[in-house]
């Protein structure tokens, strides 16, 4: 009974949520009152700083997302949980909990969705992408863009992959790779995305060189979630965090290494997807 109860925890503790917000059309009434009834007033600037619609439904639902995940996982209640960001903008979890100093969680937004994981003892990051095709140039030429963030091993496997459409996906599956696992470190765009090398065996098997090392400490997954939309989960060993998200996340943590090598290697399953709605009733 014991084992059974622990194996519920850690499926709560470790989430895998996602939200389609182009389902989601509140009149502008109705998304300024969700904002201040489901958010602290600290959170609004964020929100009402960006111009277009989407993007204020992007950032209210990230966030909400935030506040839901940690009141599920862990049994906040909301007005107690506090929520910050490293100076790099990694979100964490101000809150100490003596049971799970290690928890952590990542978000993701771009185009019709807004996603978050949770882990309760290795770093988790995540990325979501939407395949969009360029407007004023080719697909070779967009992507040439970002040659100074790609190794000469992934450029070759994007320009080998065939069509345009091939070269798009190819490339936007090394970026949403890359985007994961510097969000899972809390590095953010200061880390040295052509630091990174993947590979793999049709997108299973993936393994990562750092600097032309493997590193055996990570692992990857990548998820096609519609015709347009890509998303990639990394876990890793806690020590890889950088500074400023290790003082603040993993300062009293210690590290049972068995126990975290087997939450590293647990197989990732397919998100949960919920709707706005569901979120907001999680407050009431």
């Amino acid at each position: 009974m014991e084992e059974e109860e622990k194996q519920s925890s850690v499926g709560r503790w470790r989430c895998r949520w996602l939200v389609d917000v182009g389902r989601w059309r509140p009149s502008p009434a109705e998304f300024q009152a969700a904002a201040a009834a489901l958010l602290p007033p600290h959170d609004l600037p964020a929100i009402h700083r960006f111009v277009r619609e989407d993007d204020r439904k992007r950032a209210l639902v990230s966030r909400l997302l935030q506040y839901s995940l940690v009141h599920h996982a862990l049994g906040m209640p909301f007005h107690q949980i506090r929520i910050n960001r490293t100076l790099e903008g990694k979100p964490y979890l101000q809150n100490k909990n003596a049971n799970l100093p290690g928890f952590n969680f990542s978000t993701s937004h771009q185009g019709e969705y807004v996603g978050i994981a949770s882990e309760p003892l290795c770093l988790v990051g995540l990325d979501i992408v939407c395949i969009s095709k360029p407007q004023r140039e080719t697909a070779l030429e967009f992507i040439s863009n970002f040659t100074s963030y790609l190794t000469d091993h992934e450029w070759n496997c994007i320009v080998t992959a065939g069509s345009h459409d091939g070269m798009l996906t190819e490339f936007y599956r090394y970026w949403c790779l890359k985007e994961a696992f510097v969000k899972a470190t809390g590095a953010g765009v200061g880390f040295g995305l052509q630091r990174l090398e993947f590979h793999h065996m049709n997108w299973t098997n993936i393994s990562l060189r750092i600097d032309g090392e493997e590193d055996r400490k990570w692992r990857f997954w990548l998820f096609k979630i519609d015709e347009m939309h890509l998303a990639s989960i990394a876990k890793g060993h806690p020590e890889d965090a950088i500074d400023s998200f290790r003082r603040t996340l993993l300062s009293d943590v210690v590290i049972q290494e068995e126990e975290l090598h087997t939450a590293i290697e647990i197989p990732e399953e397919a998100f949960t997807l919920l709707t706005v709605e569901q979120l907001i009733q999680l407050h009431d």
